[in-house]
């Protein structure tokens, strides 16, 4: 029953990711200090280097219909670590449909040349089949969706969250 009903779990996970349920429950034990989170203002790289603001990022992403974005860029993060050709082939061609090929589920907007690019790059596998599109989607996070996650709410509660304090105890005598 578990294994036949395994596709319903994993049409809400993103490739690499553990589910979102788990992920919530996980996060809560490493929320990051303000200054933490202030530090992910220097660059997307040092956001998604960070568990919790990868998972901060990605629920923002959510809000603004583009966590394929991110889904992606994982997804050729997971790819290039891969050792075995076979299992990099069948890996590649997945993302490939579920991402590049036109009105895939989860489609990212790529332009005409990088689409092609790499679908050609389909017929010799290696480690930098998505390099390509896998720095057009980058971009157009750093340049999009990055700043406006910056200026979120979300973001903005994180580094402006009060620590807790005992005066405030101390203060109502």
């Amino acid at each position: 029953m578990k294994n036949r009903l395994a596709f319903l779990r994993r049409r809400n996970e993103s490739p690499g990711s553990t589910p979102v349920g788990k992920l919530d429950k996980s996060m809560k034990s490493v929320k990051p200090t303000p200054e933490e989170a202030m530090k992910w203002g220097e660059s997307l790289d040092k956001l998604l280097m960070h568990k919790y603001g990868l998972a901060a990022f990605r629920a923002f992403l959510r809000t603004e219909f583009s966590e394929e974005n991110l889904d992606f860029w994982l997804a050729c993060e997971d790819y290039k670590k891969i050792k075995s050709q076979s299992k990099m082939a069948s890996k590649a061609k997945k993302i490939f449909a579920e991402f590049i090929a036109i009105q895939s589920c989860k489609e990212v907007n790529l332009d005409s040349y990088t689409r092609e690019h790499t679908k050609e790059n389909l017929q010799n596998i290696d480690r930098s089949c998505f390099d390509l599109a896998q720095r057009r989607i980058y971009g157009l996070m750093e340049k999009d969706s990055y700043p406006r996650f910056l200026r979120s709410e979300l973001y903005m509660d994180l580094v402006n969250q009060k620590k807790p304090s005992t005066t405030s105890t101390s203060s109502s005598s």
